[in-house]
Parts: structure tokens; sequence; C-alpha cells
């Protein structure tokens, strides 16, 4: 198929059908924000950070996979597939395998040791305001590079709904979507971004499963058929489709980039903070565990329904196609909507997604505005001597709030042309790099002390930050990169590799190491001990919660 379908999807839509189910969407949930803000009268930091723990794992399951299933999920992998077939896949299976660390070793542990942020975690057995201070700064560094993806992705398909392909409409789009999170964030605080997130799981996996049954029966439900279909529609690369290495087995350094790819992605998730704070929002460990038990069968269908849509699009939209819409192999999804049912359901799909990047956005700007606040104003800044704590915390987080929608507006339309799969892998090694290391250390290793952890955090940060910067991603020859840099007239990418992980993450790991032998050999054992219980029972939860 040629440039019939990307003509008619911008050109032929009806832009005033996509607007009204847009703002159907928006006026209907931040109706629901409103009305479940206005039940719950208190304003305290744990409401508006955590909800109050009130959530069971069942809906913070579900909530969970809201937050997860970004934009990359649904927008970038569908393109990676369409284009690049099996090694596009491949972020499906990393993005699932990697919630097997954080269910194995993170979730409840985690729950039983810490009220709202990572911080809190680090904080007991060490001294409190330099690993605030530090765990504050990576979370930031994470949520930023989440945030790049989400709003990159947000500009990709409204600008493609609208037939916008100019660079500061294209600007305007993003802007706009950065101000509708952040008034979801002020008003609602996570009790009501969890709602949004919950209605948006159901919303996307009903929608994919829709496009899904609706592209195999094209096909008979042969999904043979349905990659036959793919292979033919690419006449360079059809071959390669079902096969790996059309895009990480061009080269010895493809495919080093690949396994580093892949060690990103699975270690990834433990460390996303975003992630980690929803293990807060439950009352219990049993409950926590539960929720990501919900979130992995979740997660894990949604990403089978990628795995046809991606081919999907490859067949009856096609790759040209695809890679020449406004937002590249991100508009891959609504494309295919749109040569299935028509404007309609492109219109629908299309306002699913945008409610993807929204929940997703606003789980983000949560968790970075109150680790600013709880960790490094209220305790590193005023160092706890604050009058009324609560309201101060929940006052500088919302400021927070709005200073990161700004940042993060700025940064999504400097990185629009990107693949936000490719973006939020970048996110994950910046997670894996600067969190997980610390994360493990803390709960499993005695000796493990402040220094150690201000080497692995800032240290793992550091390496990882360099080496996206002197990467393909920021500069490099557009003739020869795998992927679009963000700026493609410069080249000083002295860092072969795409993806950092399989350098950085190692790095954070050996820093830990190091700096726990280089810094104070005293260690208090029965501060260790107590956290060991803590974390495997979550006794002292249960007694404050008597009180």
């Amino acid at each position: 198929m040629s440039h019939t379908v990307l003509a008619q999807a911008t050109a032929g839509s009806n832009p005033v059908l996509n607007i009204a189910i847009f703002l159907v969407f928006v006026i209907g949930t931040l109706g629901i924000v409103f009305y479940v803000n206005s039940r719950h009268a208190k304003k305290t930091a744990s409401d508006f950070y955590t909800a109050g723990g009130g959530f069971s794992g069942t809906q913070n399951g579900f909530a969970i996979a809201g937050d997860y299933l970004s934009a990359a999920s649904f927008l970038g992998i569908a393109g990676a597939i369409a284009v690049t077939g099996y090694d596009g896949f491949l972020y499906s299976i990393g993005f699932l395998v990697a919630w097997l660390v954080a269910l194995l070793l993170v979730a409840e542990l985690l729950r039983n040791t810490g009220r709202f942020t990572m911080g809190d975690v680090l904080a007991f057995r060490m001294r409190q305001r330099p690993v605030r201070a530090a765990a504050a700064t990576s979370t930031l560094a994470v949520s930023f590079f989440y945030l790049l993806a989400q709003m990159a992705g947000a500009g990709a398909l409204v600008s493609l709904l609208l037939g916008v392909s100019g660079g500061f409409a294209q600007g305007v789009v993003i802007a706009i979507v950065g101000a509708v999170m952040i008034t979801y964030v002020l008003i609602g605080g996570m009790r009501g971004t969890t709602w949004v997130q919950m209605i948006k799981a159901v919303l996307l996996i009903a929608g994919v499963l829709i496009m899904t049954i609706w592209a195999l029966a094209l096909f008979g439900f042969n999904f043979s058929a349905l990659l036959g279909a793919a292979v033919q529609a690419n006449p360079e690369d059809g071959a390669g489709l079902l096969s790996p290495g059309l895009k990480y087995g061009t080269s010895f350094t493809s495919k080093i980039d690949f396994i580093s790819l892949g060690l990103a992605l699975v270690l990834g998730t433990a460390g996303l903070p975003h992630v980690l704070m929803r293990f807060y929002t439950v009352p219990t460990a049993k409950e926590a565990r539960r929720s990501v038990e919900w979130a992995i069968w979740l997660i894990g269908l949604f990403y089978l329904f990628t795995l046809v849509i991606g081919y999907a699009a490859g067949a009856l939209v096609g790759p040209e196609t695809i890679q020449n819409s406004p937002g590249s192999v991100n508009s891959a999804a609504p494309l295919l909507a749109f040569e299935l049912g028509g404007p309609v359901l492109l219109g629908i799909i299309s306002a699913v997604a945008f409610a993807t990047i929204l929940a997703v956005v606003a789980g983000l700007t949560i968790t970075a505005s109150a680790s600013f606040a709880h960790d490094v104003y209220i305790n590193v800044i005023r160092r706890g001597q604050v009058s009324d704590v609560q309201a101060t915390e929940v006052r500088v987080a919302r400021r927070t709030a709005v200073t990161i929608g700004v940042i993060a507006i700025v940064g999504g339309i400097l990185a629009r042309n990107q693949n936000v799969a490719f973006l939020v892998a970048l996110a994950f090694a910046v997670a894996a790099s600067a969190n997980l290391p610390t994360i493990l250390y803390s709960l499993f290793w005695k000796r493990f002390n402040t220094t150690g952890a201000l080497f692995s955090i800032y240290g793992g940060l550091a390496v990882v930050v360099i080496l996206i910067i002197f990467s393909p991603v920021v500069s490099g020859n557009p003739e020869t990169a795998s992927t679009p840099s963000i700026f493609s007239n410069a080249d000083f990418a002295l860092f072969p590799l795409s993806n950092p992980g399989l350098v950085s993450i190692p790095a954070s790991f050996l820093l830990g190491v190091i700096g726990t032998y280089v810094g104070q050999k005293r260690h208090d054992g029965s501060k260790y001990a107590e956290m060991e219980v803590r974390s495997l029972t979550g006794a002292h939860i249960a007694k404050a919660e008597s009180h």
C-alpha cells in the first residue's frame, strides 16, 4: 500500500470528529478526577502522593498496567514491529520479563520499608540528607527521560489526527498535552491519577483487542497469512521481518547494542520511580504482590496483541507509508486503525492512546514532584524544620509539578521525531544504572553504607547520562545512524552504542562496591537487622496502623 492511507488519514479524516472524541475523553476524565477528589476532604501529603494507601491489589494492578503501558508500548512497539519485525517484538519481551525482577526482588520489600519515595528506603539505614538528595536527583532524571518519550508520542499522535506536519504546530500540540497533564496532577493528586490509569488500562486493552480481532479476521484468523502479507508488503526487508537481525544484526556494534538494550529493559522496571511509588498506594505488602501479579497478566496479554497489530500495520499500511507519516513509526497503530475502521476507529484508538499518554505523564509528574518536595525540600533544604509539614509538602509538590511539566514540554518538542519505545529504553537504562543497584544493595547487603549509595547513584547517573549525550541518539550521521538523532546536523557521537545499559549498569554496581569500601568501615548492623525484619514482615506497618 502506498501513500493512500497516509493521505486519507491526515487529510481525509475528520478533524472535528477527532477533536470531539478527544474532548469527550478529557472532560470525562477530568470530571472523574474532580469527583474522586471531592469525596476525600483530606489534603495530606500521604493522600496527595499515595492516595493514603487505600487501593486494593486488583485496583492497583490495573493502575500499574495503565501506568506502565505507555506510548512506547502502544505506539512505539507497534511501529517497531511493523518496520523491523522480530527485532521490534524484542521490546515487548524485555518490558514483560522485567516484571519478574520487580515481583521477586522489589515489590514487597519496598512496600514494607518505605513510605512515599525511594529516598525513604535509603534514609532508614544511612545518613538521611545526602542519600535523599541523591535519590531525588536520580528520580528526576529518570522521570525526565520517560517524559520525553510520552510527549514525543503525544506530538506524533495529535499531529497525525489533525494533519499537522510543521515543527511549530507540533510544538503547540505538545504544549497543550503538557498543560492538560499538569491539570490532572494539580486537581486529583495520586487518587485521581490512579482512577484515570485504571480506566485507561481497560480502554487500551479493549481497544487493542478489537484491532487484533479485526486484523486477524481479514486474514481468516490465520496468523501465518498475516505474516506472509507483511513480508510481501515490504519488498526491501520482507524476509528479515520474521527472523532476528533486521535492525540489531547488521553489524557487530548493532548486536552489542541489542544486548545492551535487553539488559536495560529487563533490569530497568525495578528501578522506575513511578512504578516503585505505586507499591505505596496499597495497604499491605500482600496487596503489593497481588497488584504485580495482576499487572503481569494484563501487560502480558497486551504485548501479545502488539505482535498482531505491528505485523498487521506492516501488511495493511506498509512500512514506507508509516515511516513517511507525521511521527514516523509512532503512527503505525493509528494508521492501522484508520485502514481497519476509517475515521471513527482512528479517532477512538487515538483518544485511547492520548489517554495512555496523559495517565503515564501524570504518574511520572506526581512521582518527580513528590521526590523533590518530600526528599529535597522538607528533609534536605528545611531539615524537617517546618511548622506545617503536610501542607507545605503538598504546596511544594504542586509547584514542582508545574515546573516539571514545562521542562517536559520543551524536551518533548526537541525529541518529537524519535521512536518513543527507544526513548523509553533510555529511561530504563537510567533507572537500572542509577536506582536498581542502590535499592538491591540497601535491601540485601549488610555492609552497604552512605558512601556506597552516593557512588552508585551519582556515579551510575553520571556514566549513563554522559554516554547518552555522546551516543548516536543525541548526534550522529543521519545516513548511517540506525535511529534518528535529536541533533541530526551535529556529529559528536563518541560512544557507539545507542543504549548505554551494557556499560552503565555494571559500572553502577561496581561503583557501589567501591564506594562502600572507600567509605566509613563502620556500619550499623542493628539498623540492617531491623530493616531486614521490616522488609520481610512489614510488622512496623501493622503496629503503626493499630495505633
